[in-house]
């Protein structure tokens, strides 16, 4: 191993500095995208990947495409959605089951989004919801269908 020289050993450090100073001043000099959070939250837009919360769309006439098989809860690997369904028997003779309630935990979701791809009607999605702090755990654990929602009609 070469020893180096007073005078190498300050040139290498002025070297050294002048890397540090070079990447300081890049830095400084390209465009700042710090959102100012408090002050902008009426205009603050997430990206189109964030997952919020989870979600069940109803339309005006208050109805979901939630049939109430189950499947989401199955695929959801720690147990965050608990979906309770009956069965009833329709007017020609036939027994369908039907959503009686929907929960969904929020404080032990992950948010890995495998109870939206095992839907097969499309009933549940994620939403741009990202103010999600409470005090009490329990206020975490939300029902999403409305009450008095019923499945909406195939046409």
């Amino acid at each position: 191993m070469e020893e180096k020289s007073y005078i190498g050993g300050v040139v290498s450090g002025l070297k050294s500095l002048g890397t540090g100073l070079k990447t300081t001043m890049r830095e400084f000099f390209t465009p700042k995208i710090t959102e100012q959070y408090p002050e902008n939250r009426a205009t603050n837009q997430m990206f189109d990947r964030f997952r919020g919360s989870l979600t069940m769309p109803h339309n005006e006439q208050n109805e979901h495409k939630c049939v109430g098989c189950g499947l989401c809860q199955m695929q959801c690997p720690n147990g965050s959605i608990k979906v309770t369904s009956e069965m009833y028997e329709t007017p020609d003779g036939k027994k369908k089951k039907r959503l009686v309630k929907y929960e969904y935990d929020l404080g032990s979701c992950m948010f890995c989004m495998l109870c939206t791809r095992a839907c097969p009607h499309g009933a549940i999605t994620f939403d741009q919801s990202y103010e999600n702090a409470v005090f009490d755990r329990s206020k975490l654990v939300k029902v999403l269908n409305h009450p008095g929602s019923h499945v909406e009609e195939k046409k």
